[in-house]
C-alpha cells in the first residue's frame, strides 16, 4: 500500500460485517479518513457511537442503495470532504426479511422478491460504483470490493433454490467483472473484485446456520478482517476475479 492519504468508504454500515469493516479500518492507521453509509445513520446506534469516539477520522452518510438519488447525494458530500478514494467496500445485502425467505422451489418465487433482492444485492452496489468511483484515484492503487456469495457461482451451484439470492448476487459479480474491465481503462491502479465472506454470524444468515461447521461460523470481526487480508494481497492481476474469505479464486 503506498503511502499517499488513504480514505476509505463502507457501504451498508448499520450493522454486522459492514460495521465490523469500519471498526477495523479505524484501528488500521493507514487509513486517515473512513466514511460509512446507512439507511438512517441517526438510528444505527453502534456506527453513530463510533462516530462520536472518532469523530476526527470517521464520517456518517446516509445514503438508501435502493435510491439513487441518495446515493448521488453522499458521493457529493465525500467529495466535499475529502480528497481521493483509495478503498470502497459495498456491502449492502439482501437474502430475507419477517415476509421473504429465499426459494426451495420454483413455485415460490415472486416478482417482488425478484425485485428487492436485485435491487440491494446487485442495482445498489452498481450505482455506487457509478457515482464514486470518479472519486478515486487514476494513478494510485484503488479498490472496489463488492461482498457477493459463493452460492453465485453457477459452476459451484449443486443444490439450486435461492433464486432471488443466488442470481442476484450472480448479477453483482457479473457488474464487478465489467467495472474491472471499463475502470482500469482510466485507473491504471484499480482493483475490482467480488469477495465471499464465508458464513458470518449476522441477521441475514442466522436462519440458515443449522449446518455450519462451528470452525466455519465467523463472527463479524473476524470476517472483516478475514477479507481486509484479502484486499491488501490483490493486485492488478486481480482485477475482475472473485475471491473467497482465505484468498482462494472461486469459479464463476
Amino acid at each position: 500500500m503506498s503511502s499517499h492519504c488513504n480514505i476509505a468508504f463502507v457501504q451498508g454500515a448499520s450493522q454486522g460485517i459492514g460495521l465490523a469493516f469500519v471498526q477495523k479500518l479505524l484501528t488500521d492507521d493507514r487509513y486517515d479518513t473512513v466514511f460509512a453509509s446507512a439507511r438512517h445513520p441517526e438510528n444505527a446506534v453502534p456506527l453513530t457511537r463510533l462516530s462520536e469516539q472518532f469523530a476526527d477520522r470517521l464520517t456518517l452518510l446516509p445514503l438508501d442503495v435502493t435510491d439513487e438519488k441518495t446515493i448521488a447525494a453522499a458521493a457529493s458530500q465525500l467529495a466535499n470532504n475529502a480528497t481521493q478514494l483509495s478503498l470502497l467496500i459495498n456491502c449492502s445485502g439482501l437474502l430475507h426479511t419477517d415476509s421473504m425467505l429465499p426459494e426451495k422451489r420454483l413455485c415460490e418465487v415472486s416478482l417482488a422478491n425478484l425485485d428487492a433482492s436485485f435491487r440491494v444485492n446487485a442495482f445498489g452496489p452498481l450505482l455506487v460504483a457509478k457515482h464514486f468511483s470518479p472519486l478515486m484515484s487514476r494513478t494510485e492503487r484503488c479498490v472496489i470490493a463488492n461482498l457477493s456469495a459463493r452460492v453465485a457461482s453457477l459452476e459451484d451451484n449443486r443444490l439450486g433454490g435461492w433464486h432471488a439470492y443466488r442470481g442476484s448476487k450472480a448479477a453483482l459479480n457479473m457488474f464487478t467483472k465489467n467495472l474491472a474491465i471499463e475502470l482500469a481503462r482510466k485507473h491504471r491502479s484499480i482493483i475490482c473484485a467480488a469477495l465471499h465472506p464465508g458464513t458470518v454470524d449476522t441477521n441475514l444468515s442466522r436462519p440458515f446456520q443449522r449446518n455450519v461447521p462451528a470452525e466455519k461460523l465467523f463472527d463479524s470481526a473476524q470476517a472483516a478482517a478475514q477479507l481486509l487480508a484479502v484486499i491488501d494481497s490483490l493486485t492488478p492481476t486481480d482485477n475482475g476475479g472473485f475471491f473467497a474469505w482465505d484468498g482462494e479464486r472461486i469459479p464463476w
